[in-house]
């Protein structure tokens, strides 16, 4: 089974594009834009999910880094 949230590479101007369950859902510049964008897809308590690995996966690069690749 694949993790529900993906926060994929740093993209070459900057900000991550987050997926959950395969949508995306947004280009993030920082943690909080991922936060809004679990809440909007209906994922409560979302700011405690960004560090558990059953529910988010980091993909290319440091977790909570979005500067350019």
């Amino acid at each position: 089974m694949s993790t529900p949230v993906v926060i994929h590479r740093p993209s070459a101007t900057g900000g991550r594009r987050v997926t959950v369950r395969g949508q995306i859902v947004g280009l993030a510049h920082d943690d909080q834009d991922v936060v809004e964008f679990l809440r909007r897809a209906g994922l409560a308590d979302a700011e405690l999910l960004l560090d558990d690995t059953s529910w988010v996966q980091w993909r290319g690069g440091r977790a909570h880094r979005y500067e350019a690749a």
